[in-house]
């Protein structure tokens, strides 16, 4: 078996830029990996997810349910892995993944209120993705906390993965989706025991740098 790297957290937490910045490093260093980014827009498996966050079902996410979202994230996952790293990890490869199984955890399991209707939906969930499809497990995932005010400053010029525009998603142009997201992120990642990087403690927004070398260090502890 391989290792299976995540990095996730809340939209506009810099997932995308701390995923390039160690793909960069661990090329330098001659540590050989895939890369997978969710949901593989690349990939015809995806157009129920395209749809969904362009609006084509409901512009308020909450008109979605969790449980039916979640299974056009988790098509997506199983066809990628099967077609594009299965071998490659059962082999002992390395797979880095920009999202996961994790990002349901954080943007459907923020739709629901009740504690225990969450705790519900995410055990469903890790026995959909996990036992049913089968997918692999993350060896460790890196949760990017990032306070949700700041987080929609920085979305303000991003473009859109999937549109190229800065044309926000259903999630994206919700502030309050965003908050319900984050603190579903910030109980999820106790619960699993995600690595957690603080990216603005009190406040002051940690540089790029220093959030890619927490990330660095603790990958190449795993790998050695």
């Amino acid at each position: 078996m391989g290792k299976l790297f995540v990095i996730d957290g809340t939209d506009g937490s810099g997932k995308q830029t701390q995923f390039e910045k160690l793909q960069n490093r661990l090329t330098e260093d001659n540590v050989k990996y895939k890369v997978v980014s969710f949901p593989n827009y690349e990939s015809p498996s995806s157009s129920l997810v395209k749809m969904y966050l362009s609006g084509e079902f409901g512009e308020d996410p909450k008109q979605i349910s969790p449980y039916i979202a979640s299974t056009f994230y988790a098509a997506d996952r199983y066809a990628t892995y099967k077609k594009e790293f299965e071998e490659y990890y059962q082999n002992g490869g390395i797979i880095l993944a920009d999202r996961y199984t994790t990002a349901n955890m954080v943007h459907q399991a923020g739709k629901i209120e009740k504690e225990e209707e969450r705790e519900k939906f995410i055990n469903w969930l890790f026995d959909l993705e996990f036992n049913l499809y089968g997918i692999p497990k993350p060896t460790e995932v890196f949760f990017l906390n990032m306070p949700t005010p700041i987080a929609q400053e920085l979305m303000k010029t991003r473009e859109n993965k999937f549109s190229h525009t800065q044309e926000k998603d259903i999630h994206e142009r919700n502030s309050k989706h965003l908050e319900e997201s984050y603190r579903a992120a910030c109980s999820v990642s106790q619960k699993y025991g995600w690595y957690e990087i603080e990216c603005a403690p009190n406040g002051k927004l940690k540089t790029v740098e220093e959030i890619h070398e927490e990330i660095y260090k603790e990958v190449k502890r795993s790998i050695v």
